[in-house]
C-alpha cells in the first residue's frame, strides 16, 4: 500500500513530526459501543472548538479506505508496535466548516466520501468529566472514528450528533476521522433531486464538549398557552439527565423572576415541573424579551437564553399570545451567496436576517432543511418567527418505511435542537408532495412530530394543483387530503411566471374547503439584477417587480390569508438551472442577487409589508 504524508494543522509546530499509528482500512477498524447522546444547547457548555483546517483524502471509488494508513518502519506489520514519525508537511486540507464543493474547483461538483482528520491534544483531562465529539451538521452520511475506534455512523445532512468519547480521549496525539458521504439516492431524506445545491462535507462547527459525569444534555422550557390571559401564567418544563449515578434533584432559576425551584429526578433521569410566574414579559417580534434560564443538576450547571410566547390557531387567524399576527414572511435558503458555500457563522445569520428586516419581516421560511443554530437562536435576538421544516421534498420514495424512520428521526434531532427557541413557531412536514402513497407517509410523520413537539403549528407546503401550474377555472380550491391533518393551509403558486402572464393573476381566485388559515409558501418569478427592459419581458426586473404588484394583488383577496412567504430573499445556487447567461447554475428568484445587490421586486414586497 501507498503512504500518505500530511500537513500538520496550522496551529502546530510546521516542523514538529508526530507519532501515530493510524487506520488501515475502515473494514478492519476496531469498533466499540460508543454512546450516542443528543447534547442541546452547545453555545453555552465548556467545549474545544475543532473547526479550522482539516485534512482530507478523497475515497470516489466507496472502497471504505480511509487513507490515513500505517507505515512499518520494516514495511512489515508483524511488529504492531514499530510505529513510524508522520510528516504533516505536504497534506491537502479544507477548512471545517465549510462546503468542499466551494473550496476546490475539482470539488465543485464532487458528489462521494471524503475523509476527514484532525489531531489535537487534551492536557487538562479530569476523570471527573465526559467527553464528546459533536457534530453540528454534516452532509450526508458520517463515519466518526476516534484515535483508531469507529464511534457510529449518523445518516442527515443538517441536523446535530455527538458520540462519546471519554474512554478513548488521551492527553496527546488525539485524532478524529469523520468520513462524510454526499451521494444521492433514493431512500435518502432528501431524495434524488433537488433544486438546492448539494453542498458536501462537514458543514457546521466540530467540537470537543466536556461535561460533568452526570449532566443535563437537553431540556424542554415552554409557556402553557391556557394561562396566557391570566395573570399569573404557567411556564411547563422538563430537564433529561445522562450519566449513571444520577443526582436526586434539580433546580430551575430565573433570576429575573425570582424563580428558584427544586424538582425530583426519576430514576430514568427525566424531571417535569409547571413553574407559575407573574410579571411575565411575553416574546414578540415588537419584543423579543429573552428570560436568563439556569439549570443545575447536580455539578451541572446550564445557562440559556429563551422567550417565552404561545402560538394557535382560532378560525383563519394564527394566534401569538392570543392575539391574530399577519406573517410577513420570505423564503430563504441557507447559503452565503457571497462566497457560495453553505451558511455557518453568526455573520452568514446576520447578513440575511439584515435583509429581511429591511424588507419589513417578521417571518422567514427556513427552506427546505433544518438552518444553521445560528440563525435561529438571532431571530429569537431580532423577534424573528420562523418556519422550519424538513427536505420531504420531490422523490421521496413514500413506501419505503425506511424513508419514514429516517424523515422521524431527523425531525426529533430538530427538535431537540430548536425546541426552545420562542422564534420557531411551524413545523412544515414537506414542499409540493402528492399522491396517496404520501398521505400515509405524512401523517404518520406529523403524528410523530405532535407526539414530540405540542407547542407548534403543523404545516406543509402544498403544490397548488395537482394538474399542473395554470388552473382552469379561475376559482381554485384548496383541497389537498393532508391539510385536515396540519393546523394551517399552505401553497405554492407560480402564476404568471409557470405558466400566463402576471395579468392572469387578475382573474384567479383562492378558496379553502377548511377553516384553516392560508399561508401562500411561495410565489415569485426570476429576474437577473441589473437587467433593465420593459415588463413583459421575461427575465427582467422589471418583469419581476410587475409580476410581484399582481401576484400580492392577487393573493391578499384571499378569505383566511394569514402571511406569505415569496420565493426568495436570496438567488441561490442550483445545478438544475442551467440558461447560459441567465442562470449559469444559479435560482434567479430571489429578490437580492448572489452579489448582495437588491432588485426592484424587494421594494414592492416592502411596500406591501409596511402597509399591513
Amino acid at each position: 500500500m501507498n503512504t500518505i504524508k500530511l500537513n500538520q494543522s496550522n496551529n502546530m509546530n510546521s516542523k514538529k513530526t508526530i507519532s501515530l499509528l493510524l487506520l488501515v482500512l475502515f473494514t478492519s477498524i476496531s469498533q466499540i459501543n460508543a454512546q450516542s447522546v443528543f447534547i442541546s444547547n452547545t453555545q453555552n457548555r465548556t467545549f474545544t472548538n475543532l473547526n479550522g483546517k482539516w485534512k482530507y483524502v478523497l475515497d470516489p471509488y466507496e472502497t471504505g479506505q480511509i487513507g490515513f494508513m500505517p507505515v512499518y518502519k520494516n514495511s512489515k506489520p508483524q511488529d504492531k508496535t514499530d510505529r513510524v514519525e508522520y510528516s504533516f508537511d505536504k497534506a491537502q486540507t479544507l477548512w471545517v466548516p465549510g462546503s468542499w464543493n466551494s473550496q476546490k474547483p475539482e470539488l465543485t461538483y464532487y458528489e462521494g466520501s471524503i475523509w476527514y482528520h484532525k489531531a489535537f491534544d487534551k492536557k487538562d483531562l479530569s476523570p471527573e468529566k465526559r467527553y464528546f465529539i459533536y457534530v453540528g451538521a454534516a452532509n450526508y452520511i458520517s463515519t466518526v472514528t476516534f484515535n483508531g475506534k469507529e464511534l457510529g455512523k449518523h445518516e442527515g445532512g443538517f441536523t446535530p450528533f455527538s458520540y462519546e468519547i471519554t474512554d478513548l480521549i488521551r492527553e496527546k496525539d488525539n485524532f478524529v476521522i469523520i468520513g462524510v458521504n454526499n451521494s444521492r439516492a433514493a431512500n435518502q431524506i432528501p431524495a434524488k433531486v433537488t433544486d438546492w445545491f448539494n453542498h458536501g462535507g462537514i458543514t457546521r462547527d466540530v467540537k470537543l464538549l466536556e461535561v460533568p459525569s452526570s449532566f443535563i444534555n437537553n431540556y424542554f422550557i415552554a409557556l402553557e398557552k391556557s394561562s396566557i390571559s391570566n395573570k399569573t401564567k404557567k411556564i411547563n418544563g422538563e430537564i433529561q439527565l445522562s450519566g449513571k449515578v444520577l443526582p436526586q434533584t434539580a433546580r430551575i432559576k430565573i433570576p429575573e423572576l425570582n424563580v428558584s425551584k427544586v424538582v425530583d429526578i426519576s430514576k430514568e433521569g427525566i424531571c417535569t415541573f409547571t413553574i407559575e410566574v407573574k410579571n411575565l414579559e411575553l416574546w414578540s417580534p415588537e419584543s423579543p424579551k429573552l428570560y436568563d434560564i439556569v439549570l443545575e443538576a447536580g455539578g451541572d450547571v446550564v445557562k440559556d437564553q429563551i422567550g417565552f410566547r404561545s402560538i394557535e390557531t382560532e378560525g383563519k387567524q394564527i394566534l401569538l399570545n392570543g392575539k391574530p399576527i399577519f406573517l410577513k414572511g420570505i423564503s430563504l435558503h441557507d447559503e452565503n451567496p457571497l462566497r457560495k458555500d453553505r451558511a455557518n457563522s453568526p455573520e452568514d445569520a446576520a447578513m440575511v436576517l439584515g435583509w429581511a428586516k429591511e424588507l419589513g419581516c417578521n417571518f422567514i421560511r427556513l427552506a427546505h432543511y433544518p438552518h444553521q443554530e445560528n440563525i435561529v437562536r438571532m431571530a429569537d435576538q431580532l423577534g424573528i418567527l420562523l418556519w422550519e421544516e424538513l427536505p420531504v421534498y420531490w422523490g421521496i420514495d413514500w413506501e419505503d418505511p425506511t424513508v419514514l424512520e429516517k424523515a422521524k428521526k431527523q425531525y426529533t434531532e430538530l427538535i431537540y435542537r430548536d425546541y426552545n427557541r420562542a422564534s420557531s413557531i411551524i413545523w412544515s412536514i414537506a414542499n409540493e408532495t402528492m399522491g396517496e402513497p404520501r398521505n400515509k407517509f405524512l401523517i404518520s410523520l406529523a403524528s410523530h412530530i405532535r407526539s414530540v413537539d405540542n407547542t407548534r403549528l403543523l404545516s406543509a407546503a402544498g403544490k397548488k394543483d395537482q394538474a399542473g401550474d395554470g388552473h382552469p377555472d379561475n376559482e381554485y380550491t384548496i383541497n389537498d387530503p393532508i391539510i385536515k391533518h396540519l393546523d394551517i393551509i399552505s401553497f405554492n403558486e407560480y402564476l404568471g411566471w409557470y405558466g400566463g402572464l402576471p395579468a392572469e393573476c387578475r382573474k384567479k381566485t383562492f378558496t379553502s374547503s377548511t377553516d384553516k388559515p392560508i399561508i401562500v409558501s411561495e410565489f415569485g418569478g426570476g429576474a437577473v439584477q441589473g437587467f433593465f427592459a420593459d415588463s413583459l419581458t421575461r427575465w427582467s426586473e422589471e418583469y419581476q417587480e410587475y409580476l410581484y404588484k399582481e401576484s400580492i394583488a392577487m393573493f391578499d383577496k384571499i378569505d383566511g390569508l394569514a402571511g406569505m412567504t415569496p420565493w426568495i430573499l436570496v438567488d441561490f445556487m442550483s445545478p438544475l438551472r442551467q440558461l447560459p447567461d441567465v442562470q449559469d447554475g444559479w435560482n434567479r428568484k430571489g429578490l437580492v442577487s448572489e452579489k448582495g445587490y437588491k432588485k426592484k421586486a424587494f421594494y414592492v414586497l416592502q411596500k406591501y409589508y409596511k402597509s399591513k
